[in-house]
């Protein structure tokens, strides 16, 4: 398969922008596309901050906030969000593995998730309206927290097995594997990231490695909380894992910068 066909794939898995590729799609396909998950998280990240950009410039910041956190939320469909609200759903309701997979399925929200989806979209309403003195650092800050996040996120699946009872009861494929080639590409969209702020001046090279630590504590705590309460992940963990890497991103530069 071909690397613009793979990213194409990524593109249409994780978001709604309208674009085809042609031959049937495998679960395969979405395995070796993986790795090009975080390279969508910088296209969608770039696009969100030119929004902000041009929204900021003839409205309130709030209003501009408000604005490109609903296109985000458009774009992708609120695949991840969606996520991570049937994780606390389902987390927060089920005493089995069987009983959290039940409720994470249902299309219907639940209390936990309702009340964690609201506090997290205020959080990062509150976290980019901070950083709003500065256009470079709203902007910079939605560009590395979608792409680092999916970063951080992606790489849970080469850490944890794939809950195999969640396949039964979803539609859509969930990537069950990391390639080398997928890895690398993975990472390689974080350092690359990294490598720009640093050199636009945007943290230090001890600021940069602060927030690798950072999004390592993020994963690790996540794993640890997959791992404990299904044996392993799914994709709406995937999701859960992106949104709470996102935010933690958004934290730090706003310690960082304010």
């Amino acid at each position: 398969m071909s690397e613009l066909r793979q990213f194409k794939l990524a593109v249409i898995f994780l978001t709604r922008i309208p674009v085809k590729v042609s031959g049937e799609v495998s679960d395969q396909d979405i395995n070796q596309a993986s790795g090009y998950f975080a390279w969508v998280g910088v296209l969608l990240g770039t696009l969100l901050a030119l929004l902000y950009c041009a929204l900021a410039s003839v409205l309130p910041a709030g209003i501009a906030v408000i604005i490109t956190l609903s296109a985000g939320l458009i774009i992708t469909g609120a695949f991840h969000e969606d996520g991570f609200a049937d994780v606390w759903d389902g987390f927060g309701g089920g005493w089995s593995v069987t009983d959290k997979l039940t409720i994470m399925k249902d299309s219907r929200l639940g209390t936990y998730g309702a009340a964690a989806l609201v506090l997290l979209l205020l959080t990062k309403f509150q976290a980019l309206l901070s950083l709003s003195e500065q256009l470079a650092y709203v902007c910079a800050a939605i560009l590395l927290g979608h792409g680092l996040s999916r970063v951080m996120a992606t790489s849970i699946i080469g850490k944890l097995n794939y809950v195999q009872a969640d396949a039964q009861s979803k539609v859509k494929p969930v990537a069950q594997f990391l390639s080398t080639q997928s890895k690398q590409l993975l990472y390689l969209c974080g350092l690359v990231l990294l490598i720009v702020s640093w050199f636009a001046g945007l943290f230090t090279l001890w600021q940069c490695v602060a927030l690798v630590v950072a999004l390592w504590l993020c994963r690790t705590g996540c794993v640890y909380w997959f791992k404990r309460q299904l044996g392993g992940y799914t994709g709406d963990c995937l999701g859960a894992a992106q949104q709470l890497a996102e935010v933690t991103v958004y934290l730090f530069c706003l310690v960082v910068w304010l």
